[in-house]
């Protein structure tokens, strides 16, 4: 059930109708429920997977509250290991046998492993470190451990951000499912506008673009290096229309309901450094690899060598986390490679620092990041290196004329909703209060530009 079709808009409505007639001691069932049911339209199978998972961490947090020492350690590797287990069967079982099978053959052996047929449980990743960030917050005593398995449930389950996030934690969310919401109208219409904008976002801008993106990366061969970089340029706000637009439904469901969830993304395009663009993009994510591996890891108490290091493996992993597939470890690498550049840079030059940006210098750092993080997405959106490798060649390529999958007059209106949408962004950035009015017109927008194909979010598949 994606958040862009009828079907959800008519599960929203009838379950945000039952949440506000009910009394406050059963809303926290009818969310349970609306949830296990919202899951279960994608794959019902999925359901059994992610409950073994919530069984394990639950009993796990309740015994890690009981005891200490290397009782308490146990119970916490328990709990990690049936997560990562279970993303490791799911998600990367076949990157690793199959990149073994190839070593394993270029050294002279012959080695078969046997494949599995299986399907990635939609939203693995993202309920996965939901799941493991409260078994973390328990142990470190920042959490107490949830006794009612229900709530607990609900806590991974619930619907808005179950399948991509954000990604919470258990201090923000838990304690809200015991708090009673009563309707507010103002508070309502503010989520039901977040929730205009972020289908805006998906269904006018992304779903629009992903139509010349589709047509240029799926027929590279054919291209010139102009139709490449537009493509380029249009796939980065293609993924970040659709990724923040399913963010801005997913805050705005909530919200309607009296929720507060995370804000994921924060102009990311209006950075000025590669640092300050993961400040802004997928903030959950962001945040969550910095509070449990890289502050694990030492953070910058370390020397600068090992500092360095720390910020390649979290960049490597964040990458590996988004796929199992070698051009996203890239694209993680590259990011690393990126901001150890930067930091060098401002380290040896302290002038240049972007903290000091002002003028027309802050304007070409912004262009700049936003070059590099384009360049950075060439590899996130082609799996293959072949598919790499002529991307590149295609460049210098510049006498043809082949198909984009869009007229002139739909390009420009391309190139203008992405002009206004940065415009958005920056008077968004200023913390202005969101215009409610504009409701009627964002809705009209969406029936008369919006590209209704229903097509599933990018970050699903994560």
């Amino acid at each position: 059930m994606v958040f862009n079709s009828l079907q959800f808009l008519v599960f929203f409505g009838i379950v945000t109708a039952a949440y506000f007639l009910l009394a406050h001691r059963f809303r926290w069932v009818l969310l349970l429920l609306a949830s296990c049911y919202f899951y279960m339209a994608f794959q019902p199978i999925y359901l059994g997977i992610l409950g073994f998972t919530i069984v394990v961490d639950y009993y796990a947090g309740i015994y890690l509250e009981r005891f200490q020492g290397n009782a308490k350690k146990l119970f916490l590797a328990v709990s990690l290991l049936a997560n990562v287990g279970v993303l490791a069967v799911f998600k990367y079982y076949a990157f690793f046998t199959g990149n073994f099978m190839v070593a394993a053959n270029y050294f002279g052996y012959a080695v078969q492993i046997p494949q599995l047929s299986i399907l990635l449980p939609i939203g693995l990743s993202f309920h996965t470190f939901q799941a493991m960030s409260y078994t973390i917050e328990v142990y470190r005593g920042n959490q107490k451990a949830e006794r009612n398995f229900g709530i607990y449930s609900l806590y991974v389950m619930f619907y808005p951000q179950l399948v991509a996030g954000p990604i919470e934690r258990p201090q923000n969310l838990i304690h809200q499912f015991y708090e009673e919401h009563v309707w507010d109208t103002e508070r309502v219409k503010a989520g039901l506008f977040q929730m205009a904008q972020g289908l805006f976002k998906k269904v006018v801008i992304a779903d629009r673009l992903a139509i010349l993106v589709d047509a240029v990366y799926g027929n590279i061969a054919i291209q010139s290096g102009g139709n490449l970089i537009l493509a380029a340029v249009f796939y980065s706000f293609q993924i970040y229309c659709d990724f923040s637009g399913y963010s801005d439904m997913a805050i705005g469901a909530a919200k309607v309901m009296g929720f507060d969830l995370m804000t994921n993304f924060r102009a990311p395009y209006l950075a000025k450094s590669i640092p300050d663009f993961w400040r802004r993009w997928h903030i959950s994510l962001s945040t969550w690899f910095k509070d449990y591996v890289y502050f694990s890891l030492g953070g910058n108490r370390v020397s600068i060598p090992q500092w360095y290091f720390n910020i390649m493996v979290v960049f490597v992993i964040s990458g590996f986390w988004h796929g199992a597939s070698w051009n996203f470890v890239i694209w993680g690498a590259l990011h690393g490679i990126f901001q150890l550049v930067g930091i060098s840079l401002s380290r040896r030059f302290p002038i240049l620092s972007p903290e000091h940006a002002r003028g027309v210098y802050l304007r070409f750092l912004q262009l700049w990041t936003f070059v590099l993080v384009t360049l950075a997405w060439v590899f996130f959106r082609l799996p293959h290196f072949a598919e790499i490798n002529l991307f590149v060649n295609r460049l210098g390529v510049w006498n043809v004329d082949s198909p984009l999958g869009m007229h002139r007059n739909e390009i420009m209106l391309s190139l203008f909703l992405i002009v206004g949408l940065l415009v958005w962004d920056r008077q968004s950035s200023k913390k202005m209060r969101p215009k409610t009015w504009l409701l009627p017109l964002m809705l009209l927008a969406i029936y008369f530009l919006g590209v209704f194909s229903l097509k599933q979010f990018i970050y699903f598949q994560f």
